[in-house]
């Protein structure tokens, strides 16, 4: 996809890896409109984004509130006239045992990782079928290929990512929509923002290293996915090996890995984002 004149919503878009995405669309010539729940962070956003010269539109948004999501959608077709691409970018993590934490927790990991995806994609998905042209891009995690100890409700949800886009993939290309495009992005443990702390022990990192920074993510997006039109992206690359080794090996083996490369303890030191 040539990323020039293109317009698009990027949810969770003041911070992290929404923000470092926002500035390379807006790079590549995109009009950009931001959904956040913090509207100081967003305000930030906006003024930087319009000082590397793009056009930005901000609202304050809950994505996990269906009938504000489904009312911004159409304002982003009356402040851009239709809507390219869309980022479910918006995320949360809570970290603990399943029984560390209480069950409304885990009940706002669903709702913001899965369910406010669900809204954000049925609201704008019908523009795109108009036009039979787009892209939706879902964030979903390496926590969404495998099982990760103290993190067993968001790995589910973003399992469920995986699933939902691509099945949304094959939903479209039954309907004769082959010119929307679907990518699942699976980032693994960030050395900042929402992930701080977390890590594999020495064997695990040497195989599948910490992502330095967001815009390694957000180049994955825009560069990848976007402009290459590539179905699913995971960071680092050798997340693949999760998906061969699992082919390949027994459960049991597999599982032992795992464990070897530390992953059932690999939320152990986790910090997560300071909450302002």
């Amino acid at each position: 996809m040539n990323l020039k004149g293109k317009t698009a919503i990027v949810t969770g878009g003041a911070m992290g890896i929404g923000l470092a995405t926002s500035k390379r669309l807006v790079n590549e010539g995109c009009i950009v409109t931001i959904w956040d729940m913090n509207e100081v962070e967003m305000a930030k956003a906006k003024t930087e984004l319009e000082n590397l010269g793009g056009k930005i539109f901000t609202y304050q948004c809950d994505v996990t509130d269906k009938t504000r999501v489904a009312q911004l959608a159409e304002q982003a077709r009356i402040d851009m006239d239709h809507v390219d691409i869309l980022i479910n970018n918006a995320g949360y993590v809570k970290g603990g045992d399943f029984l560390d934490q209480p069950v409304e927790n885990w009940e706002r990991t669903i709702d913001v990782n899965l369910n406010a995806v669900i809204f954000a994609t049925h609201a704008v998905l019908p523009q795109m079928y108009e036009r039979n042209s787009g892209h939706i891009v879902n964030i979903s995690s390496a926590a969404g290929i495998i099982g990760v100890g103290g993190l067993s409700v968001y790995a589910a949800s973003k399992w469920a990512i995986w699933g939902l886009t691509e099945s949304l993939r094959f939903e479209t290309w039954s309907h004769g929509k082959k010119g929307i495009k679907w990518t699942s992005i699976h980032p693994s443990y960030l050395t900042q923002g929402l992930f701080e702390g977390a890590k594999l022990n020495f064997l695990g990192n040497l195989i599948v290293p910490l992502v330095k920074n967001h815009d390694v993510i957000a180049k994955a997006i825009v560069n990848d996915a976007l402009k290459k039109g590539k179905l699913v992206v995971r960071r680092p690359r050798s997340l693949r090996l999760s998906i061969i080794l699992r082919g390949i090996l027994s459960d049991f083996l597999f599982q032992k890995m795992l464990v070897m490369m530390g992953v059932h303890t690999s939320m152990h030191g986790f910090k997560g984002r300071e909450v302002k």
